[in-house]
């Protein structure tokens, strides 16, 4: 009968072990990157208090007046995960110079946090209207431009754009836009550049903007972009005091940000991201044009890097 008890015993503890390395072995669900843009970590359950007393029946309502509806305006949620997810960008050249970062195409929901994330499309002016277009479009002479950038929460935006000689100016923050400062909010469009469009010349060639997001400001980037009057440097999306009258924060008209710097801000920060390029034909109730850029760490510190590269022939 010892030995009966004990083989059982011994079933039992087997049988748990191996449930629980199945459940360790059981795949995560996997988000595209839009998906992952949209997604809202499930709220935590709160514990029933331990021998609570039973509620007193509630007195018996009249029944409700009919209300107006309500309409939500909450960007609704990205599709399911059977919505089909863009490949991974193979790591190359584009053309005038810039690079396609290698990115996986899905990854499974953080535990830390909520996922970082931005999504950009690009606009031209099309018989007066600004309509979305491809993301590898091909522009020509004559043609103007926007694009907006949105991000799924707060945060602090970079965007800096390339010209001809190599260096790289801001382009966001703006003046134009909340008084030069670079903390955004989520689900919120910002149109770049914010008064004005983008014009191709005859000059063939390719217009590089690199942006950046993260969840606390860049020191390096904030140390260039921004001065205060009298030659001092400060990082203006910390809080601050008020200012005596006179002093005024303005945005360095000088200010060019090394390559090397862009560089190593993309090589850093690009490694935990994954891509999806969204068109009509992507499966989904949401048809657009646009790139969502995610990292789903989840992590407080966590950074997303993206290049948009404009060619124009």
């Amino acid at each position: 009968m010892a030995r009966i008890s004990t083989l059982l015993a011994w079933l039992s503890a087997a049988g748990i072990m191996a449930f629980a390395v199945a459940a360790q072995d059981a795949p995560k669900t996997q988000f595209s990157a839009r998906e992952l843009f949209y997604y809202a970590p499930p709220a935590a359950k709160t514990p029933a208090p331990a021998h609570a007393p039973s509620p007193a029946p509630a007195p018996k309502a009249a029944a409700p007046r009919p209300q107006p509806v309500h309409v939500d305006s909450t960007p609704p949620p990205a599709p399911g995960p059977s919505s089909g997810a863009s490949q991974p960008a193979a790591s190359g050249q584009l053309p005038g110079g810039g690079r396609i970062l290698t990115a996986a195409a899905t990854a499974p929901a953080p535990t830390a946090g909520p996922p970082l994330g931005l999504k950009y499309t690009i606009l031209k002016l099309v018989n007066g209207d600004m309509v979305e277009v491809a993301p590898d479009t091909v522009f020509h002479a004559g043609d103007r431009i926007r694009f907006n950038v949105e991000t799924n929460g707060p945060g602090y935006l970079y965007i800096v754009s390339q010209g001809s000689s190599g260096t790289w100016k801001p382009l966001f923050p703006s003046s134009d836009v909340d008084e030069g400062s670079n903390r955004v909010e989520g689900f919120h469009s910002y149109t770049m550049p914010p008064k004005s469009r983008m014009y191709f010349d005859e000059q063939p060639g390719a217009e590089k903007v690199f942006l950046m997001l993260s969840r606390e400001p860049e020191p390096d980037l904030e140390k260039i972009i921004y001065s205060l009057q009298g030659g001092t440097t400060k990082q203006v999306s910390q809080p601050e005091a008020p200012k005596p009258s006179g002093s005024a924060q303005v945005l360095t008209a000088s200010a060019a940000i090394d390559n090397s710097m862009v560089g190593h801000l993309r090589d850093a920060y690009a490694r935990d991201l994954i891509v999806e390029t969204i068109s009509e034909t992507t499966p989904g109730d949401r048809k657009e044009k646009a790139v969502y850029v995610v990292n789903p760490t989840g992590s407080a510190n966590s950074r997303v890097v993206a290049d948009l590269v404009l060619v124009h022939r």
